[in-house]
């Protein structure tokens, strides 16, 4: 199994070059699955219906979420009917949203999801390693690949969750900080691993936002609209291979898909 997972898609470009890049890309590549981090994807926080529709309908098969959930309340909806989203699975229970998904490929494999955010610099949550144990549990045994993106601030956080989990999940990548790292490995488990796989959106910018807003509110404390930027967009993710039969990755790389190259496969 081939599994495509784009990080932070963050406002309208980051929406644009994945509704547009995603079909091409998946016939390229040769990806069975796509899973998405979209908590960032409305004006650069939050997730709507809307979008969610046009991205399910653009080809991104499951979403996952993070610290930004709820900042669109009308979400609740999707978050609560919807089988192929999911929530922190260290929120509270009350909190709207399943904290694990199986998505089904049209080859027959499945996929099981599991979000989780940290705790170094970030929200007071539970913890997530007990989280993730609990969850694991809940999973059908027979769901071989299973994906945990850590939504999380500090590459120690992430670091630890992999090393927990190493031949126990497919894969923990790494999400939030908006910045792709470049230590992709196998750990000696069959786990992939990436601190982060980066933003999808645009890299003109602050993590995202116009930089002469974040700028002026750094230097002076004068509050402005950190507004979503709009140039040099690209699409950041990994892919990963895994044996559906063990569940152990085989391969991982980073992927960084330009809006030029996405605009000329439109064009063919």
């Amino acid at each position: 199994m081939r599994i495509l997972f784009i990080g932070d898609i963050v406002g309208k470009p980051g929406q644009r070059i994945v509704i547009r890049g995603i079909a091409p890309l998946r016939e390229r590549e040769q990806i069975d699955v796509v899973i998405a981090n979209a908590e960032n994807a409305q004006d650069g926080s939050g997730l709507t219906p809307g979008i969610y529709e046009a991205l399910i309908e653009a080809g991104v098969d499951g979403i996952t979420m993070g610290d930004h959930i709820y900042r669109r309340k009308e979400i609740g909806r999707i978050l609560e009917t919807a089988t192929n989203i999911v929530k922190p699975a260290n929120y509270p229970a009350a909190a709207p949203g399943k904290a694990w998904a199986v998505i089904h490929t049209k080859n027959g494999c499945r996929l099981g999801i599991i979000s989780l955010l940290g705790r170094v610099y970030m929200r007071p949550v539970d913890c997530p390693w007990s989280a993730v144990d609990r969850v694991l549990k809940e999973m059908p045994l027979d769901v071989k690949v299973r994906l945990v993106d850590f939504h999380s601030e500090a590459t120690s956080d992430k670091q630890v969750m992999g090393r927990y989990l190493d031949g126990r999940v497919s894969a923990v990548l790494g999400t939030h900080t908006h910045v792709p790292t470049a230590d992709e490995t196998i750990f000696p488990g069959g786990t992939a691993f990436q601190c982060d796989v980066g933003m999808t959106g645009p890299y003109e910018s602050i993590i995202g936002r116009k930089i002469d807003r974040v700028m002026e509110t750094t230097l002076t404390f004068r509050p402005t609209m950190f507004q979503v930027a709009t140039e040099d967009v690209r699409l950041s993710g990994s892919i990963v291979d895994v044996d559906p039969q063990t569940g152990k990755a085989t391969a991982i790389r980073r992927i960084v898909v330009t809006q030029a190259e996405v605009d000329a496969w439109n064009k063919k």
